[in-house]
């Protein structure tokens, strides 16, 4: 479900000085507009503007992509002669997306002419973290001076010291080493997101056979254990494995399953996922970034810590994957 609002002008007439029915339907519908604008809204950035290219048809046809509608409250400023009104709507988004889908230029390219696409996700957990004290330095600048007296009794003299001092602190960032965590769900839900966007969807264990040896699956998880981005050489060989493969578009990414709580409203078990991702063109002689993803953190909830965390990683890499394929339809890639 999702809120929306709307308001609208109108003229008054010499028999009433109140909105008329059809002015009230008018604001009514625009709300549900506004409603399902909201709800691509919060999808992300890509995915609204996906839905601005099939917004007039939606708006032409509302009892296709509207199951209901609920008036939440509403107001007339006759004085004003606006009409204000605010609904609650329950979304189609299955017939949403497909409307969106079906104006692609993927989905209106035939097969032969559709690129292939792989990808490489890993879902890791923090195994540990080495921390540094930190390094510490002081300085002292001394500086003496003194005065002598003398006369034919004796000899005084008098001496003062003065110090300044000073010096820096220097902290060293944790080492922090994953562990990755067996998810079986996540090739489903990228190989269905991006296959339901019109994109023809290679599994990465399909292609490392025909990468003459150069992508190696391992070799990128494994540098994944350690950091965020691939070492050069790593990624070079990634590429030559695409192009000897003849797969253009490989898209990478981690979720990180942070610590446990418990949610305050339901007390059940909260987990937080944190995905990046990006996907990379190699059909260029430098490989581009074509679209990106985060990080951008999602919860999942559970009788158990088990359960919230499958849940956790479900949505982060359905939302991922949606925003990643709407960036390519926006970017025109086929």
């Amino acid at each position: 479900t999702s809120k929306g609002m709307a308001t609208v002008k109108y003229d008054g007439s010499l028999f009433s000085s109140k909105a008329s029915a059809e002015d009230k339907q008018r604001a009514f519908q625009t709300a549900e507009v506004n409603a399902i604008e909201r709800y691509y809204a919060e999808s992300g950035e890509s995915q609204a503007e996906n839905f601005d290219s099939i917004r007039d048809k939606v708006a032409a046809n509302l009892d296709k992509f509207v199951l209901g509608a609920t008036l939440i409250s509403d107001e007339d400023k006759k004085d004003a002669q606006q009409y204000s009104v605010v609904v609650r709507v329950d979304i189609n988004v299955a017939k949403l997306r497909n409307a969106v889908k079906g104006g692609a230029p993927v989905a209106m390219a035939a097969d032969g002419q559709k690129s292939p696409l792989t990808f490489v996700f890993v879902a890791r957990q923090q195994d540990s973290v080495k921390s540094y004290d930190p390094r510490v330095y002081k300085r002292a600048d001394i500086k003496e001076s003194a005065t002598e007296k003398s006369s034919r009794s004796g000899y005084a003299a008098n001496t003062s010291v003065s110090m300044e001092t000073g010096g820096s602190r220097t902290r060293k960032a944790d080492e922090i080493k994953w562990k990755l965590v067996p998810s079986g769900n996540l090739n489903s839900i990228f190989t269905g997101v991006f296959a339901q966007s019109g994109f023809q969807v290679v599994e990465a264990g399909y292609v490392e056979p025909t990468s003459g040896g150069h992508l190696r699956i391992s070799a990128l998880e494994n540098y994944f254990q350690t950091g965020n981005d691939l070492q050069p050489a790593t990624m070079r060989e990634a590429v030559l494995g695409l192009q000897t493969a003849q797969v253009p578009y490989l898209a990478l990414g981690t979720l990180d399953i942070g610590m446990q709580d418990t949610d305050p409203v339901t007390g059940l078990t909260r987990i937080y996922v944190t995905v990046t991702a990006k996907l990379i063109d190699v059909t260029t002689r430098f490989p581009r970034t074509v679209s990106s993803v985060g990080p951008v953190q999602f919860s999942g909830t559970g009788p158990d810590a088990s359960v919230a965390q499958t849940n956790a990683l479900k949505r982060a890499a359905d939302s991922a994957a949606r925003e990643l394929a709407a960036q390519l339809n926006n970017a025109k890639v086929r």
